[in-house]
This record gives structure tokens, C-alpha cells and sequence, in this order.
């Protein structure tokens, strides 16, 4: 991994939260706290990169740092005794790197999403990380507001992946429709018409709002649609729909 970067706080005003024990300032202008906030754990072999999302995550009133860990074991013991809803985790780690410590989490803490972390939008990792249950690929670049968002939507039930690692992805899928063409064996579920629609926004990273106003649809039928379309394909994520969909050729990406 490169030098951290990219991810720094903003200056503090007034009204504060409490992390761990301390008043921290809180920004001005964040949304309305939950009933229960977002419970993320931070997990990242670089101690200051950790301490500046601490920081910047304690500006937020409805998300809560409850833990970090340092290497990807630290990361499946923190899980499996916090249960926390979001895993911030980093891909490159010593002892047990991001995508082998994501399988683990999602054994041990199965209802916690995870966003993979990463320096590079050339990360080779991309696609195991969502075979091995991400639910989110960003870039440690993005804005200090960009990661708060990032760990709503993601904790909404949405997914959660940079432009750019997106277009990387679609690479991916053409590849993937060459090396398992002569594997198809059983008939794929049918989508309806707006849900291919649907489907073929979210292969493009669009999130639940940018998909109700292309579709001239609310935010709540995406939703239902985007439902329907994992019980079909009997999958568990927004990424995983994509994945089955362009290898059994409900979707083509040209």
C-alpha cells in the first residue's frame, strides 16, 4: 500500500457526539441521528489512517465507531464480538489480507456489510471482493462526505462502488461471459422489462436515487424492483445480481 491519503477531517462546529468515551465535535448541517446509529468498525493496518476516519466519522451523528483492528485476524475477532452493521476494511493488510479476512467476517458477523478500501483503482481485487460478500469498493480518495454517505447507503441495503472501479468491473463480466459460456446449464429466472432496466443502472454504479430519476420511478419502487430481482436470482446483493445477470446473459454490456 502506498502512503495514506485522501480521507481528512473537516474543522469542527458547534454541538458534539460521543466516541469511545469522548465529546468530539459534531458538523453542522448532518442529517437527523437514527434511532439506533450505524455501527462501523474501521479496519486498517495504518494507525493514522484509522484515527482520521475515526475522526471524520465522529462528525456524524447517526454513525458510530464502535472498534478498529489493524490486520485482517484482528478484523474477524473485533466482528465476531461487536457484530457491528458496517466493516470499513481495508484490501491490503499483513497476517490476513481484506478479501480473505471479508470471507471470515461473513461467517462470523453475517448480517455486517462490508466496503472494501483500496489506494489504487487498478486494484486487482475487485471482483473477489465481491465474490467474497462486499457490498462496497471505494477508493480511499473519496471526500470526508462521501464516506459518510457510502456507509448509509450501503447500510440501506444499497451497493456502494467508485466510477471508476465500476467501469473496471464491466471489464471484468465481458471476460467472465468468455470463460464460463460453455458452462450454462440451467435457464436463467425471467426479469421483467424494468427490471433489466433497473439492473442495467446498477451495473453502472448508480445508486437507488440516480436510478428513480432516470426511470421517472420513486425511490421505493427501485427498491422493490431491486428486491424482486435478488428473489428471483436467489442472491443476497446488488452486485451479485449483476454478476449472474451478464454471465447468464440477462444483461449484455457492449
Amino acid at each position: 500500500m502506498g502512503p495514506d491519503r485522501g480521507i481528512t477531517g473537516t474543522g469542527p462546529t458547534e454541538g458534539a457526539v460521543t466516541v469511545g468515551g469522548r465529546q468530539v465535535p459534531a458538523q453542522s448541517g448532518a442529517p437527523d441521528p437514527r434511532d439506533e446509529p450505524i455501527r462501523v468498525l474501521v479496519v486498517d493496518d495504518h494507525a493514522l489512517f484509522r484515527r482520521g476516519l475515526e475522526i471524520v466519522l465522529a462528525a456524524e451523528p447517526d454513525i458510530e465507531v464502535v472498534g478498529e483492528a489493524g490486520d485482517g485476524a484482528e478484523a474477524v475477532e473485533a466482528a465476531q464480538d461487536l457484530l457491528p452493521d458496517i466493516v470499513l476494511l481495508d484490501v491490503r493488510m499483513p497476517r490476513r489480507g481484506g478479501i480473505e479476512a471479508c470471507t471470515a467476517i461473513k461467517e462470523v458477523a453475517p448480517s455486517a456489510r462490508i466496503i472494501m478500501l483500496t489506494m489504487s483503482d487498478d486494484e486487482a481485487d475487485l471482483y473477489e471482493a465481491i465474490k467474497a460478500g462486499a457490498t462496497g469498493y471505494l477508493l480511499k480518495e473519496i471526500s470526508t462526505d462521501e464516506v459518510a454517505t457510502a456507509i448509509r447507503a450501503v447500510a440501506d441495503g444499497q451497493s456502494q462502488i467508485s466510477p471508476s472501479m465500476a467501469a473496471k468491473l464491466l471489464t471484468e463480466f465481458k471476460s467472465m461471459i468468455q470463460r464460463d459460456d460453455e458452462r450454462r446449464l440451467v435457464p436463467a429466472p425471467r426479469l421483467t422489462e424494468r427490471e433489466i432496466e433497473v439492473l442495467r443502472l446498477v451495473a453502472t454504479g448508480k445508486n437507488n436515487r440516480d436510478i428513480a430519476k432516470i426511470l421517472f420511478i420513486s425511490e421505493n419502487t427501485v427498491k422493490n424492483h431491486v428486491r424482486n430481482i435478488l428473489e428471483k436470482l436467489q442472491l443476497h446483493s446488488r452486485m451479485e445480481a449483476v454478476v449472474y445477470a451478464v454471465r447468464e446473459k440477462i444483461l449484455e454490456i457492449h
